[in-house]
Parts: structure tokens; C-alpha cells; sequence
């Protein structure tokens, strides 16, 4: 009976076990999901916002596949020195790594280090109590808030920043946070990209929802809207863009209500530099007019615009991580692969697979996973009778993981973390809340 390791429990990691487990050419296959955390369902529970429940509903899909009694989930396993890839590849017949892009892009400008500039994904893990999450307040003495980017992540922190504790209060979002932000005095927030309204990245349902937020206003200048050459005649645009475009149009015709919170959506600027003011923090983003350059770009054009802010979040993009023992490609910040097999100096690696953005770069949505997976699931299968082997696969390499030091936290445990965080928030008169850190998830996992 086969015994595949798949690396990750995320969107990709779990179709890719749904794939495995729901074929049928290779018979009584089983699947051994693994995550660093003790938490199963990646980037579904610690990258959706706390305010969009019907996506990260989709737990209840991922979970139906992680209680199939052909798979295990193990959180707390680690992949490194102590289980390098080698290791790992000797406990089981295969393995599929689907860890993601872990890292963000930077910006490669003066400043982007100061008190006060964050990656997005820093907010995120905060507000969705990461373990890993630091501490900060980010919002702490904050009235003014630029995100650099125009894709989905952007819009969620710029909604987050711009959201009332009453619609926060029903959400998982973790206590710290939530009092935080509830004290907060941000009043604008600048979301800004280099480009055009044709070229945003975000999904018109994201972007509507900008406007519905209470007592806050969208606030869009038609003069940068109409720098863009398909604004005037959006017809030979995709669906998704043109319906971006005509919201946009929308919001440009409506006069200032003068509304307590205002968001600025911002077009053809390019931050050139992170300004400090005199307490060394972070005081405002000086930003680079920019132009059509007629082949879906943007050049500069030397003339320059300063916003002030005690708060800037970048949103440019994620990469890969390299992992110790797996070969990466440098320039696209993902695992060299054929059809999701690895390549190590341009060989297949017998038994190694990837899938996810550590395979095709972090690109798509969450469904982009399933083709993604089910491309290596294939060939996984059709590579299964040179990888099964007889003695190994005999062994349960549950034994094998403990060994390597590894305390794995089973279903059981996961179930038990759930029923801690729902008992913390029935303790705080809210629905479920989060467990924000190490002690208190693998506390609770422990005490199943």
C-alpha cells in the first residue's frame, strides 16, 4: 500500500490528498498531511480576512477531505535539519511539497525598512493570529495609511484599517487586535498602484465591497482614471477589468459626503522612496508619477508626489522560499519542475513532487489549485509502480517523524484547539476567537 507525504495543508496540499485518495488506479493508497503548524488549512485560515466568511467556509470542504480515513493529518511537523527531504523521502514512497510562497516582494526603495513599513502579510498574520505574528499595534497613533498595491490583499487591509468593531465583533479575529483596532483614528487610507484601473489585480467583488463599509467613503479622481488609454472605451477589456473599470467610474462621479473615514484609490504613482520624519518612524511615501508606456506598463515620468502617513503596507507580491535540501529556482522563486515532478539538475527526482505556488509561482486564486493538483496527482500515479516499495511501505512513518524529534498534533489535537477557541470566545460573549499563539495551540492541542 502506497504512502505519500504531502507537505502542507493548504488549499493545495488538501486537494492534492483529495486527488490521491479519490483516484482509482492505484489501490488503498494512504496520505500523510504535514504542516509546521498545529493548525490544518493554510492560507484559508490565516490569509482570508475574519470579515469574509463565505471563503473561509471553504474549511468545511478541506476538513471533509482531512477526516477521510485514508488521510492523517500531523501539524507540528517541521520540514529542516532534523527532517530534511531526504529523510522524509525515506519514511514514505513519495512525497509532494505544497508549502506556498512564504515571502513577500519587496519594493527595492529608500526607507522600506523604517518603524512603521510593513509587508501586508505582517497585518494579515496579525489580525488573523498567526503564531508567528509580531506584536506591533501597527494602527498605534495612525491617522493616515498608504497600501502599494491594487490586488485582493490590498483590499483587505485597506477595508480592515477602514472597518467598525460591530462588523469585527461577530468574526474569529483574536482579542489583541480587535481591542486594537478598535481604538484606532485612522481616517484615510491611500491604496495606490503604478499602473492603470485596467491592469488592478483586484476582483470586483472585493472592490465593491470597499464601498459598503459604513460611515466611509471611496474617494477616486477621474483625472488619473482617464491616464489609462482603455478607461474612455473599456469595451476590448476582459469582463473582470471592465467591470472594475465602470465601479471606479461610478465612485468618480460621486461628490465628498464628507464621510468619518475616507479611502483614496490612487493610479500611476510608483513609490521612489519611504520618507522619515523626526522620530525616525516612517512619515509618508514619495511616489513617482507614472504613464502609459503602451505595452501594459508604466514608465516614469520624473514628476513627483509626496503623501504623508504614520503607517505603509506593501502588497506587491509573494515568492517562494528556498528549502533546505530542495533544489529552487532563483529567478522565479519556485521548485524546478516537469508536470510537477522535481527536477534536480534538469533529472527527475524519483518520489518528489510539488504543487501550488511553490510549483507555478503565486498566481490565481484558490481554485487555480485543483488543475494545479491534479497535474501532479497524475503524474504521481503514473510514476506509482517504480516508487512503491514493499519493506518501506510496511512501516507506519509516524514512528519514523517522532524519532526525528518531531511531536506530531493529530486530528484529535486539531479538534481540540477548536473547541478551545470556541470555549475563549463564548468566555468573551463572541462567536469562535482565535488562539494567537505557540503555547496556547499546542496547549490546547496537548490537553486532547
Amino acid at each position: 500500500m502506497p504512502h505519500i507525504a504531502v507537505v502542507g495543508s493548504g488549499p493545495s496540499g488538501v486537494y492534492t490528498a483529495q486527488g490521491l485518495v479519490g483516484q482509482g488506479r492505484v489501490p488503498d493508497v494512504r496520505v500523510d498531511v504535514l504542516d509546521r503548524l498545529p493548525c490544518p488549512y493554510g492560507l484559508v485560515r490565516y490569509g482570508v480576512a475574519p470579515d469574509h466568511e463565505k471563503i473561509k467556509s471553504l474549511q468545511n470542504n478541506l476538513r471533509a477531505v482531512l477526516e477521510d480515513e485514508r488521510v492523517r493529518f500531523l501539524g507540528g511537523v517541521e520540514i529542516g535539519p532534523a527532517l530534511p527531504p531526504a529523510k522524509l523521502l525515506e519514511l514514505y514512497d513519495a512525497v509532494v511539497y505544497c508549502v506556498g510562497a512564504a515571502a513577500d516582494r519587496r519594493l527595492g526603495v529608500p526607507g522600506e525598512d523604517l518603524p512603521g513599513s510593513w509587508s501586508a502579510t505582517d497585518f494579515v498574520a496579525w489580525y488573523s493570529a498567526h503564531p508567528d505574528a509580531i506584536e506591533s499595534g501597527f494602527v498605534r497613533g495612525v491617522r493616515t495609511a498608504v497600501a502599494i498595491g491594487v490586488g485582493n490583499v490590498s483590499v483587505d487591509v485597506t477595508r480592515m484599517l477602514a472597518r467598525g468593531v460591530p462588523e469585527l465583533l461577530p468574526t474569529d479575529m483574536p482579542r489583541a487586535a480587535l481591542d486594537t483596532l478598535a481604538a484606532s483614528e485612522v481616517r484615510d487610507v491611500h491604496m495606490v498602484g503604478r499602473r492603470g484601473p485596467s491592469q488592478a489585480r483586484f476582483t470586483t467583488k472585493e472592490l465593491r465591497e470597499l464601498g459598503g463599509l459604513p460611515d466611509t467613503e471611496v474617494l477616486v479622481d477621474e483625472r488619473e482614471l482617464a491616464l489609462d488609454p482603455l478607461y474612455a472605451d473599456p469595451s476590448a477589456l476582459p469582463a473582470a477589468q471592465r467591470r472594475n473599470v465602470e465601479v471606479l467610474r461610478g465612485w468618480a462621479a460621486e461628490p465628498p459626503r464628507g464621510a468619518r473615514r475616507r479611502i483614496h484609490l490612487r493610479f500611476y504613482l510608483r513609490p521612489a522612496e519611504l520618507l522619515a520624519g523626526d522620530d525616525g518612524r516612517v512619515a509618508g511615501v514619495r511616489f513617482e508619477r507614472t504613464r502609459p508606456d503602451g505595452h501594459g506598463g508604466a514608465t516614469g515620468t520624473g514628476l513627483f508626489e509626496e503623501i504623508g502617513a504614520e503607517l505603509v503596507l506593501r502588497s506587491v507580491g509573494y515568492r517562494g522560499v528556498p528549502m533546505e535540501g530542495l533544489p529552487f529556482d532563483e529567478s522565479s522563486g519556485t521548485v524546478p519542475h516537469e508536470a510537477g515532478r522535481v527536477l534536480r539538475d534538469a533529472r527527475v527526482a524519483p518520489g518528489e513532487y510539488v504543487a501550488g505556488w511553490i510549483k507555478r509561482g503565486p498566481t490565481g486564486v484558490i481554485g487555480t489549485n485543483r488543475p494545479c493538483a491534479k497535474e501532479t496527482v497524475a503524474s504521481l500515479l503514473d510514476d506509482a509502480p517504480a516508487l512503491v516499495r514493499g519493506g518501506g511501505a510496511t512501516r507506519d512513518p509516524l514512528s519514523g517523524l517522532i524519532a526525528a524529534g518531531a511531536r506530531p498534533v493529530q486530528w484529535d489535537g486539531w479538534r481540540a484547539i477548536e473547541r478551545a477557541e470556541a470555549e475563549l470566545g463564548r468566555g468573551l460573549g463572541r462567536g469562535s476567537v482565535k488562539i494567537p499563539d505557540w503555547e496556547g495551540l499546542l496547549g490546547a492541542a496537548r490537553g486532547s
